[in-house]
């Protein structure tokens, strides 16, 4: 893993070469205090999903100032980037879901390999939604309901006899939570699963509700989907019978504060690194604990997204003017940053003698 280079390691280059201290710049050490991450690549990481692309742009847009060389991003589905995060072969993944994503944390090596400190963005939920006109018509309010075959059929697109529910593309973290509710619900014989490339079959989905037709699907929030079939107005959130995820959450209670339970636990967005990389870079290790982005700017950005303005110099642009809208904030990331880097150059000096 490579590491910028200490104060102490150029003053004892220097010494060696026979170079006086004081021939060496002093503007040189302020570039070096300005710019800890200089020497330094850095390999993001993101889903397919193109709208994590802003969320992404934004850590490296900081690491960027912070000197960092900060490579195009790399697209992985989420499994394989935690595990790629682990290992060394990403630097760091601005969308991990805690807990969605929490059986791909402890299998990439947890902890030991992983890091994993403050919330970039909170408060996201997920679940099944279907549109209101049916559920008002018909009285569905849990997807339990459609164990009765009557009531599958009004979601039934292709003739088949069962709901086709607009699902999650394989590899992603709802892929897990969907298989396993649709055998702990007793739903296989009604409900169909489709899955492929979400963004492809949730425009599908919205077409077919513009057309007037009963619509089933997942989605989750922020997210601009959510802007277009506007929960509470257009469609309805579908409640579960009872809490059931798979793998280390089975004994989780997904119950929102409300007595509502969408059958998946609110999440908060992490941004992951790998761990020697975060314990030898400590500026980078602050920043990714520090920074702070608000669900409603992720789902406002999006929808841009949506509306076409979705190639990535429109992506960069929004990025820029995020940060142009916040910059005192902006600015107390990179202070807080550069200080994390300062102070373990201090210690580090000082544990050496």
């Amino acid at each position: 893993m490579k590491t910028r280079t200490s104060t102490k390691t150029i003053m004892a280059l220097a010494a060696a070469a026979g170079i006086s201290m004081a021939s060496v710049s002093g503007a040189a050490f302020a570039q070096d205090a300005s710019m800890p991450g200089e020497g330094v690549t850095v390999t993001p990481l993101k889903s397919s999903i193109a709208e994590e692309t802003f969320q992404t742009m934004l850590v490296m847009k900081a690491l960027e100032e912070l000197g960092y060389d900060v490579e195009d991003i790399s697209e992985l589905e989420y499994a394989a980037a935690h595990v790629a995060i682990g290992n060394g072969d990403g630097t760091f993944l601005a969308d991990h879901w805690n807990p969605l994503h929490v059986d791909f944390f402890e299998k990439a090596g947890g902890e030991d390999k992983l890091y994993r400190e403050g919330v970039y963005s909170e408060g996201a939920i997920q679940g099944y939604l279907i549109d209101k006109k049916t559920a008002d018509e018909h009285n569905i309010t849990n997807i339990e309901q459609l164990k009765d075959p009557e009531v599958a059929k009004l979601f039934d697109n292709d003739g088949d006899g069962k709901a086709d529910l607009a699902g999650c593309t394989p590899g992603w973290g709802c892929e897990g939570v969907i298989e396993h509710q649709l055998d702990a619900f007793e739903l296989r014989d009604t409900v169909t699963h489709n899955q492929g490339s979400y963004s492809a079959i949730i425009a599908d989905t919205i077409t077919r509700y513009e057309q007037g037709e009963s619509v089933l699907y997942y989605t989750w929030t922020p997210y601009w989907v959510s802007g277009v079939m506007v929960p509470g107005k257009d469609v309805t959130w579908l409640n579960v019978p009872f809490s059931s995820l798979p793998g280390e959450r089975s004994d989780v209670d997904t119950a929102l504060p409300d007595g509502s339970n969408y059958g998946f636990q609110a999440n908060n967005q992490h941004i992951i690194a790998n761990r020697e990389f975060a314990e030898e870079n400590p500026a980078a290790a602050k920043l990714f604990e520090v920074m702070k982005l608000p669900a409603n700017d992720i789902s406002a950005q999006n929808l841009l997204m949506q509306e076409g303005q979705d190639s990535e110099a429109d992506i960069e642009r929004h990025t820029q003017s995020w940060i142009d809208a916040h910059q005192d904030e902006w600015n107390s990331w990179l202070e807080e940053a550069r200080a994390a880097a300062e102070g373990s150059d201090a210690s580090e000096e000082k544990s050496d003698g």
